[in-house]
């Protein structure tokens, strides 16, 4: 999802910034998918640094090894047999947790071990759950999200501010969307109910029709995908309609009209989507003001450049967008 040329030219954006600023800018990962990596991570650090703690990581390994680094194999044997990896898991979280006072190197390493200690534990949790159905799996993964979102934040300190980019159905507040009615709560929700309205702006995004790069399953080659005209009636068809051009949307301007006091339909793309499914699924009935602070919209939308990670040669797109 991050390979493509608009992500590498805000990296080198970011360290010619840092290069010449004392108030460095980070870009951090947020989700819980990397299980075997971050398990790859810890015991890298800890080979190096300290292998008295190894055990424990070796422990989590092995216990992983059988399902050859997927996650919905792990998740399937959990529906069959008893024995999961849990424990092994929440042992390694353990003694990173209380093995980090002990480590004086870059302050960041350790925050990163213990990082990956606590997604591996949350992976193991997301994958049994996944294999369930029902909501607790889509909550495991957003509570974990906010969790790591606010260590970083009392990693950098009191005056740490952050811009969080994710999906619209992270970002904006799920109790605006029928997504509270079947149980589920986002980011937004519970960054909002943590630190408060005056302290947090939601942006959405969205558009009324142009393509995307996205897979049609799950671990699936990205792909440009064309994106069909919204729905209509939906916020991107009114939107359209009302202006076919680029806009800022301020909620608090809209709140009174009585069109944004119900539910709208809403298109929700993500990085498995289906075009086909335009007008059946792929929106989430929204409260748009209640959603968000604010909504920018992109009337046609152009898909970014993705960058070929195969060791082919690679195209340049006829544009490097940031222009370092």
């Amino acid at each position: 999802m991050w390979a493509n040329w608009e992500i590498a030219s805000l990296m080198e954006w970011l360290q010619n910034y840092n290069k010449n600023n004392n108030n460095r800018v980070g870009f951090y990962g947020l989700d819980v998918y990397s299980l075997w990596e971050s398990l790859d991570a810890v015991m890298d650090y800890l080979r190096k640094n300290d292998p008295e703690a190894l055990a424990a990581a070796q422990k989590a390994y092995q216990c992983f090894e059988p399902f050859n680094r997927e996650g919905q194999d792990y998740a399937l044997s959990t529906r069959f047999a008893p024995e999961t990896c849990e424990q092994e898991v929440l042992d390694l979280l353990s003694e990173i947790r209380n093995r980090v006072p002990l480590y004086d190197s870059d302050p960041e390493a350790p925050f990163n071990t213990e990082q990956n200690a606590l997604v591996a534990a949350n992976a193991e949790r997301y994958y049994r759950a996944m294999i369930k159905g029902g909501p607790e799996s889509w909550n495991i993964r957003d509570r974990h999200m906010t969790e790591t979102l606010e260590k970083l934040l009392n990693f950098n300190g009191p005056e740490s501010k952050v811009v969080l980019w994710e999906h619209n159905t992270h970002i904006g507040d799920a109790r605006a969307t029928d997504m509270h009615r079947g149980g589920m709560v986002n980011v937004g929700q519970l960054v909002r109910e943590k630190w408060g309205k005056s302290s947090t702006v939601f942006v959405g995004f969205g558009s009324y029709e142009g393509s995307v790069i996205a897979g049609d399953s799950w671990g699936a080659e990205m792909q440009e995908m064309h994106v069909p005209k919204a729905r209509e009636n939906s916020w991107e068809d009114l939107l359209h309609r009302s202006k076919p051009e680029n806009k800022i949307i301020i909620s608090d301007d809209i709140k009174e009209y009585k069109q944004m006091q119900k539910r709208l339909n809403h298109r929700a793309i993500g990085v498995v989507y289906d075009p086909g499914m335009e007008h059946y699924g792929n929106y989430v009935p929204s409260m748009i003001p209640e959603r968000y602070d604010a909504f920018v919209f992109i009337d046609k939308t152009k898909a970014l450049h993705a960058i070929n990670t195969r060791k082919e040669k690679m195209l340049t797109p006829e544009t490097y967008p940031f222009g370092v």
